[in-house]
């Protein structure tokens, strides 16, 4: 059986422990896919980086040919899209598992300001201060009732009395101050269309 393609198995597990992937691929897949974890960490630390600086990383650090480094610079792209989302997840995992150890470490050195520094990052990185969400139910969500209404009380406005006969003075005092205006003659304007855009049909809402 031919060994899977290292693209596929990036896709699924480019995050999965080493001693897990052990388990469950060959030698060689198992250290193809340790380098890609590494090209891609680098490519997510240095995205303003050309491709050249890519190359000559990983020529440097893994002691491939070019020609290596860029089949693991076509994975890596096509990776990007898929665990760029995904990725933030395995940052967190990574930033507690960092916590962590230096809180191990201050612990074995008796280090109590340091301890105390990581323990409380490490609350407030997983906002343990905070009680947890109550989910409610769907069947519990009550729909908040609303009732159409013209009463303008409720935006606290105040009523105005005899409203239909405020409404009948308004239109008559704006007629009475519209009788002085006066229609006049006027001429469509020449544009001279055909002299500015030739046989070409100018679309009437061009004009405007």
């Amino acid at each position: 059986m031919p060994p899977p393609r290292i693209i596929d198995v990036a896709r699924t597990d480019l995050f999965t422990p080493q001693s897990d992937l052990e388990q469950r691929y060959d030698h060689k897949t198992v250290s193809a896919l340790m380098r890609i974890r590494d090209e891609y960490q680098w490519t997510l630390a240095n995205p303003d980086k050309p491709d050249r600086a890519f190359v000559d990383t990983m020529v440097a650090r893994h002691g491939m040919s070019e020609r290596a480094v860029y089949a693991d610079l076509a994975v890596i792209k096509q990776l990007l899209p898929a665990l760029q989302s995904s990725s933030r997840e395995w940052h967190r995992w990574k930033a507690n598992q960092m916590l962590l150890e230096t809180y191990e470490q201050a612990k074995r050195r008796h280090d109590t300001k340091t301890m105390e520094r990581a323990a409380a990052s490490y609350a407030k990185f997983n906002r343990v201060d905070l009680e947890d969400e109550q989910v409610i139910p769907y069947e519990d969500i009550v729909v908040q009732p609303f009732t159409a209404t013209s009463d303008p009380t409720v935006l606290g406005i105040k009523p105005i009395e005899n409203l239909d006969e405020v409404v009948k003075s308004l239109i008559a005092k704006y007629r009475q101050e519209t009788l002085d205006i006066e229609d006049v003659e006027f001429e469509e304007a020449d544009l001279e269309e055909k002299s500015l855009f030739g046989n070409e049909t100018v679309e009437p809402h061009i004009l405007q």
